[in-house]
């Protein structure tokens, strides 16, 4: 199986996952630092990040869905309860932050890291993702696949809370 995956997609299964999660962690790790993909997809983040124990959603394209769950064996779960989220079309990125779980106080790692694919939506995603007011240390992940091969990263929300205990 790992030889047809590799001449139908040129994605070696050890060697490329290991790449893609070493991009994905430098972004992760340098917010908002443009990175080159060296000719990565969005179906090379998602082999690299799902597996039988990993939930996605995807909005936008029901047949790159069907390929993902396929090949990854990820299962698909509403945008409530997925881990991954991958946005492919502009329109459904509210939605698919809005309902993004973003951890609970006790699990805040138990949030959702959201995908999304296309130039220039930086700004919307973010302004959407403050706007969801969410209580340090909650909140998403927000990971950028330009049209150009590129990626870049925001990682979860976290803000200064004022200690208004000081006098």
């Amino acid at each position: 199986m790992t030889s047809m995956l590799t001449k139908k997609y040129n994605f070696d299964a050890v060697y490329d996952s290991q790449k893609v999660y070493r991009l994905i962690l430098e972004a992760m790790s340098h917010p908002g630092r443009v990175m080159p993909m060296c000719g990565y997809t969005l179906l090379s983040v998602a082999m690299t990040l799902l597996d039988n124990e990993v939930s996605f959603n995807l909005c936008g394209d029901d047949a790159l869905a069907d390929e993902i769950a396929s090949l990854t064996l990820a299962g698909r779960e509403p945008l409530e309860t997925a881990d991954l989220i991958f946005v492919c079309k502009p329109e459904y990125i509210k939605d698919a932050i809005e309902k993004a779980k973003c951890g609970t106080l006790a699990d805040p790692h138990k949030s959702a890291t959201v995908i999304l694919l296309g130039d220039g939506l930086e700004k919307e995603a973010i302004a959407l993702r403050d706007a969801q007011n969410y209580e340090y240390p909650q909140g998403i992940d927000l990971l950028f696949i330009t049209d150009g091969g590129k990626m870049l990263a925001f990682p979860r929300l976290i803000t200064k809370r004022r200690n208004t205990d000081e006098n």
